[in-house]
């Protein structure tokens, strides 16, 4: 058997961008995806903690150090400039792997989306 746990999550960041005239995805700064362990192409969980709104889109890195969440496509009707969002992706393990799995957690500046170290 197999059960699906929060691997990683980006907690409280603000969306700077809503791009309805892009393909699909989330555009999230290579920096809070590397301290988070998010990969490119990802599939995450975005909950946006302004309106209820919740989509599953895929991770695209960001220019290091911008502070860039983009919510593009679709996912832009749902999601505007200014809203505080979490991100969340999660790992496919055994009930014996759950119990050791520490997930990656981080709690960047909601004002500026800066790691705060």
């Amino acid at each position: 058997m197999y059960i699906q746990v929060i691997k990683s999550k980006i907690h409280r960041v603000t969306v700077t961008r809503a791009n309805l005239d892009y393909i699909g995805s989330i555009t999230v700064d290579r920096s809070l995806m590397e301290a988070a362990g998010l990969f490119e192409g990802e599939k995450v969980s975005v909950v946006n903690v302004t309106n209820g709104n919740r989509v599953e889109t895929y991770v695209i890195p960001g220019e290091e150090g911008s502070g860039s969440i983009e919510l593009n496509g679709a996912a832009a009707h749902l999601f505007a400039e200014g809203d505080i969002v979490i991100i969340m992706s999660y790992a496919i393990v055994t009930p014996e792997e759950a119990g050791t799995l520490r997930p990656k957690v981080i709690f960047p500046d909601t004002r500026t989306n800066k790691l705060i170290l």
